[in-house]
């Protein structure tokens, strides 16, 4: 190519690439992933083996974790790292999953497995899964608990994890048992034995940028951030008001599940101010006292049920109370076509004798049980002493303590799974169905809009480009080879 022809080609790709990368994009540090949830059902035929006629056992959740989809468990509150310019990313993911079965005669299980805080890493191309393993030895009976085992190899099928944006989303990648996950799983699967795939979203937050300041000579410098020598002491509790408070409870997961699911084919919705976390809806506005272990607190927020077959039951004016005894009473306002009543005894937990810890009293999945009301609220649908969700309580009585943090989904995860995917039944779990893996690192500065100025600003190189070799050479070029799409 002659030189002034490679000269024009140089200086329209370089105003092409400075009108496409904005000022600073050239590194992508790596930055802070904070917020997401990762979908994965482990194995089906292994739920379906543990909840069937042979082991004839079930599954609990922990940590917040919630069921989603056809036989998929979801994580929550991801946490890690990404950096752009390598595609190395990691994000660890809080919520587990308790499988047991064949119960035998004293009580105990011979399988009982529990798989704990997923973490996704990616380097090189490379992607590998991370958990925490609670087994027991078939054979002996021997309990071992590994932290972070490399479970799972990911296949990332070419993707290219480079970007600038600001979430990073991977869907459906293929996973297969690692020899250390054969042996963590106590046996049952060989090394390579193909697991459900993975499927992750993680909200990544924007690098820190430092804010110049003037100096006396007019200079822009940054500035340091600096830190307190002393922090002030937390006031201390006198008075026994509550501050602030917020009660977690997810009702009950199968009656859910059942709202969401082929019969009833609703839905929830939630109002004045209650959240939605996954696995548990958030009751917030906490007020009331605390005084000698007795705690008495009302919340704001309510939730509706809805769905065929006459299902219409709306929870609202939550209200915990904690007696000298140690056990817990949770009320509410229910209104649905059979039962109306105010200030209705729903359930009882065990609260022990909560004490404050830095301004704050905590309780944290207190197990639970509907009370005889409670089966009347729910239209004979549960015996008084059914087990229920568990109650996760926290009230602050300073104004400096801070309440637990709501698992965080993400901003993929906003818009409430509830009205979209049936949730899975622990005695009805299907094979998730075989699909392509994708990746995306969806562009802070909205997506379409660089893509289309790329592709518009090649298209005026190549133009450029083959105008000016038709002026050097008249003869028509010949058709370059198609280049793979990416």
């Amino acid at each position: 190519m002659p030189a002034h022809l490679r000269a024009l080609v140089t200086v329209l790709c370089a105003a092409v690439l400075g009108a496409l990368l904005p000022a600073g994009a050239a590194h992508a540090a790596s930055r802070t992933v904070q917020g997401g949830r990762l979908d994965w059902g482990i194995r089906s035929s292994f739920q379906s083996y543990v909840t069937g006629p042979t082991a004839k056992g079930s599954y609990s959740l922990t940590g917040g974790a919630a069921t989603v989809g056809g036989s998929q468990f979801r994580f929550h509150s991801a946490t890690g790292s990404y950096d752009g310019d390598t595609g190395a990313f990691s994000a660890g993911f809080s919520g587990g999953v308790h499988f047991v079965g064949h119960k035998k005669a004293d009580g105990t299980y011979q399988l009982d497995l529990t798989i704990s805080r997923p973490t996704v890493r990616v380097s090189g191309g490379a992607g590998t899964l991370y958990v925490d393993v609670s087994t027991k030895a078939k054979d002996t009976g021997t309990v071992a608990t590994s932290t972070q085992v490399p479970f799972a190899s990911l296949a990332l099928g070419g993707i290219d994890m480079r970007g600038g944006g600001n979430a990073v989303a991977l869907d459906n990648l293929p996973a297969r048992l690692t020899a250390e996950g054969a042996r963590s799983f106590a046996g049952y699967y060989e090394a390579g034995t193909e697991l459900d795939p993975v499927s992750l979203s993680a909200d990544v937050r924007a690098a820190a940028v430092e804010q110049p300041r003037a100096t006396p000579t007019g200079a822009a410098t940054t500035e340091a951030p600096t830190t307190s020598a002393s922090k002030s002491p937390s006031p201390k509790v006198t008075s026994g008001a509550i501050k602030d408070g917020a009660v977690d409870w997810g009702v009950r997961r199968t009656f859910r599940e059942y709202v969401t699911g082929d019969m009833a084919k609703g839905k929830w919705t939630l109002s004045s101010g209650a959240q939605d976390g996954g696995a548990l809806f958030r009751f917030p506005d906490g007020r009331g006292t605390y005084r000698g272990g007795k705690l008495t607190a009302s919340f704001a927020g309510a939730v509706r049920f809805t769905g065929e077959n006459g299902l219409d039951l709306a929870l609202s004016g939550l209200r915990a109370a904690v007696g000298a005894n140690g056990t817990g009473t949770l009320y509410a306002d229910v209104a649905s076509g059979d039962f109306t009543g105010a200030d209705v005894p729903l359930i009882t937990f065990t609260a022990g004798k909560p004490a404050p810890k830095n301004g704050l009293v905590a309780l944290t999945e207190a197990p639970a049980k509907l009370t005889a009301r409670g089966a009347k609220a729910f239209g004979g649908m549960y015996r008084a002493g059914t087990e229920m969700d568990p109650v996760s309580l926290a009230v602050a009585l300073t104004d400096d303590a801070e309440l637990p943090a709501l698992p965080d989904l993400g901003s993929a995860a906003t818009g409430a799974d509830s009205s979209a995917t049936p949730e899975p039944s622990a005695t009805d779990a299907t094979p998730v169905a075989e699909t392509e893996s994708t990746a995306s690192a969806s562009d802070s500065g909205g997506p379409l809009l660089p893509v289309g100025l790329a592709a518009g600003s090649l298209l005026l190189v190549a133009a450029a480009f083959a105008y000016a070799v038709r002026r050097r050479r008249p003869r028509p070029a010949a058709d370059a080879p198609d280049r793979p799409q990416a």
